[in-house]
């Protein structure tokens, strides 16, 4: 008696870094090769260059089949097809959903449409990023906001979850998301100098500090902590008392900054005190909201550059600016000095990010 047997050989499926690097960046196969040869593949391997391209064409093969995996990851060690160690796995994944910060750029803010993703390809162009690769990271973009928008929990948790992300990129995601959620301006004129660096820490420090996440209550980072946001109009007391504020502010940053900076902030601190707490007591207004950063630029930003401020001066004069009013009677009374810690930290740490001299 001889029992049937099933036998079934199979190699771990190879990839070569290198190729796959070329593959994300949009470069088709001739194109690829064509570099591989500027790189010296055929002096440093001795292998002829049409065994190279034989080998080239063979890989994108490959990854065209992995495509369709790619788009949900957590397959990647489910499937049977491919035999993938966990290295080569995570960084099939990790390329495949790293972004060019200038296409990312132009795509903040916006719903993915067909002239989105045109004006994110000519962005991309731009900065030297081809046409395939840009359309990789449109879908990407589509497909990550599309699974984790309306789930319950941190953003990044969800990401790394559901797209087997780093650490770092799923940050990156989230903050993506999170602006899009938010519906957040950032595509007007006066926001063109703000690279997706800026926003990006700009909304990591928002999400941390003024949504439930910060409170721990169901832990929402995509919800914006209401009772805060309407707690932020008391604020206006601080402008009723404003010589005061001053003189204090004045005080503690005498002997800090040079003569022509501490006479500027003598001169103009009504103007600075007035558009720090202009934007933080319409923060709670929707439109208001959308229009954050906008509002940074015009009411704060904008007036510290004519003063000529430096960045470790401004950094100083928040700093101060806080430190004084919290000294005051007029916050302790209303209860408002956690309020206003938390509007300071995230408020300060987004006008030094964005405040490009």
């Amino acid at each position: 008696m001889f029992a049937d047997v099933d036998v079934f050989i199979s190699n771990y499926t190879l990839v070569d870094p290198e190729i796959y690097q070329l593959w994300i960046e949009g470069c088709s196969s001739s194109e690829a090769v064509g570099t591989l040869e500027k790189r010296g593949i055929v002096k440093i391997t001795g292998a002829p260059l049409d065994l190279v391209a034989s080998d080239v064409l063979d890989h994108y093969r490959t990854f065209s089949l992995l495509e369709r995996l790619l788009s949900v990851p957590p397959k990647l060690s489910e499937q049977l097809s491919f035999q993938l160690d966990p290295q080569t796995r995570q960084l099939l994944i990790e390329k495949y959903y790293e972004f060019d910060e200038p296409v990312v750029r132009e795509l903040l803010g916006k719903k993915l449409s067909w002239r989105q993703r045109r004006e994110a390809e000519e962005a991309g162009e731009r900065a030297g990023v081809l046409g395939r690769s840009c359309r990789r990271q449109c879908l990407n973009l589509k497909r990550v906001f599309k699974a984790v928008e309306d789930l319950p929990g941190c953003l990044e948790a969800n990401i790394k979850t559901h797209f087997l992300l780093s650490d770092q990129l799923a940050k990156k995601y989230a903050a993506v998301v999170f602006i899009t959620c938010m519906r957040f301006e950032t595509s007007k004129k006066k926001l063109q100098y703000l690279s997706f660096s800026d926003f990006y820490h700009c909304a990591l420090a928002i999400m941390s500090g003024w949504t439930y996440c910060y409170t721990g209550q169901d832990f929402y980072d995509t919800e914006m902590d209401r009772e805060f946001l309407l707690d932020l109009r008391e604020f206006r007391i601080l402008l009723e008392k404003e010589k005061e504020h001053k003189h204090l502010v004045c005080m503690k940053l005498r002997p800090k900054l040079l003569e022509k900076s501490y006479q500027e902030l003598e001169l103009n601190f009504r103007a600075y005190t007035r558009g720090l707490i202009g934007v933080a007591c319409n923060l709670h207004r929707a439109r208001e909201l959308r229009s954050l950063f906008l509002d940074l630029v015009e009411k704060c930003i904008e007036p510290f550059r004519s003063g000529g401020w430096s960045l470790t001066d401004l950094e100083q004069l928040l700093i101060a600016y806080e430190q004084c009013a919290l000294q005051m009677d007029s916050l302790r009374e209303l209860d408002l000095k956690v309020a206003f810690e938390r509007f300071m930290k995230v408020i300060s740490s987004c006008i030094i990010k964005m405040y490009h001299t």
